[in-house]
């Protein structure tokens, strides 16, 4: 039976660390000041996030998202031994797209050096922070297809400069950082049917879709831009806007039912999985979620301490991270679940 194996992983985070301490004396060019910009502090946010640290890119406009992309994608290229130009089809999750269009995907592309060697589709995904299992199921559904040999998916955000660096956008702000993670998928003959992608699942509810947002623009405007950006009596368009209360509670609510359904429509138990990754949105959410679907704490796995919220990156991101600190290896059998705004969310189980 032809299955889809997971062939390389990689990620990248920028060298820049950004601690608690730090974060409320940035401005809105990430330069520190003598006086806090945000009320906020190292207990406030460890508190309500379980984060300590964060990376951002240099504020010299010099790296885009589509750089943390290409760092990620030949990571997972070199790990999986495939060179880029084999490479047949790739799905790119993000929010922060480098522009409005084209997609990021084919920036990607050209950056790999192999748009002038392959006409590749470049599939562009917006489901935030449930973007890489979307990404997942659709790279399954296409290598078992027998549709591409040889995809390649990302997940990547630049965060930082879109982030409200004053108390009014201090519940977003804290929670956010800069990062890339990638996988590379192909076929694999295999009775197996623990082997490779084992199960997907993706949901949405659009109920949600203003509970977690960002606008920047309203293409039912003319202009769609009316502000002055420089304003902050005007500017709250620019900036994430979020219902914390709702988000944690539908959070909560949609990683448990997806995590309890992976493994019902499996016929697997907790005995069979060596790994829960979890969004890594908020490590509140993630301790709830472990509580009410009663899932062994030894198997959980975080980097949102050192990380923040990376949202498309955060699953490829977590499992490299404890992969080369020699936690996870490769035929760990590993369940993640997702949940972003829109609201969306979903799970899936895999062997590395």
């Amino acid at each position: 039976m032809l299955r889809t194996k997971i062939l390389g992983l990689g990620s990248y985070v920028p060298e820049r660390v950004v601690d608690n301490h730090e974060l409320p004396f940035l401005d809105h060019h990430h330069v520190r000041q003598a006086s806090l910009q945000i009320e906020t502090g190292d207990e406030w946010i460890q508190k309500r996030t379980g984060i300590r640290e964060r990376r951002f890119v240099p504020n010299d406009g010099s790296v885009a998202t589509s750089d943390l992309a290409l760092h990620a994608a030949n990571r997972a290229l070199a790990d999986a031994g495939v060179d880029a130009k084999e490479i047949d089809c790739i799905i790119f999750g993000t929010l922060s797209p480098d522009f409005h269009f084209p997609g990021s995907g084919v920036i990607l592309q050209r950056k790999l050096g192999i748009a002038e060697r392959t006409s590749c589709p470049c599939y562009d995904i917006r489901q935030q922070c449930s973007a890489f299992i979307y990404g997942l199921q659709m790279a399954d559904a296409f290598v078992r297809s027998g549709m591409y040999r040889r995809v390649l998916l990302v997940g990547a955000e630049l965060h930082s400069h879109s982030l409200e660096f004053s108390t009014r956008g201090r519940d977003v702000t804290v929670l956010f950082g800069d990062g890339a993670g990638a996988m590379v998928l192909g076929p694999s003959e295999s009775d197996d049917p623990q082997a490779g992608v084992i199960y997907t699942a993706a949901h949405a509810d659009g109920t949600g879709a203003m509970d977690l947002y960002l606008k920047i623009f309203d293409i039912r405007r003319l202009p769609y831009i009316d502000y002055d950006a420089r304003d902050t009596d005007q500017n709250e368009m620019m900036y994430p806007h979020m219902d914390g209360k709702r988000v944690f509670l539908n959070a909560v609510r949609g990683m448990v039912m997806s995590t309890q359904a992976a493994l019902t429509r499996t016929g697997m138990t907790w005995d069979d999985i060596q790994w829960f990754v979890p969004h890594q949105a908020n490590l509140r959410i993630n301790e709830k979620v472990v509580e009410v679907a009663n899932i062994p704490r030894a198997k959980v796995l975080n980097s949102i301490e050192f990380f923040g919220n990376t949202t498309a990156a955060t699953v490829p991101l977590t499992i490299d991270h404890w992969r080369q600190h020699g936690k996870v290896k490769r035929g760990d059998r590993i369940l993640s679940s997702v949940f972003g705004s829109g609201f969306t969310w979903g799970a899936a189980i895999f062997t590395l």
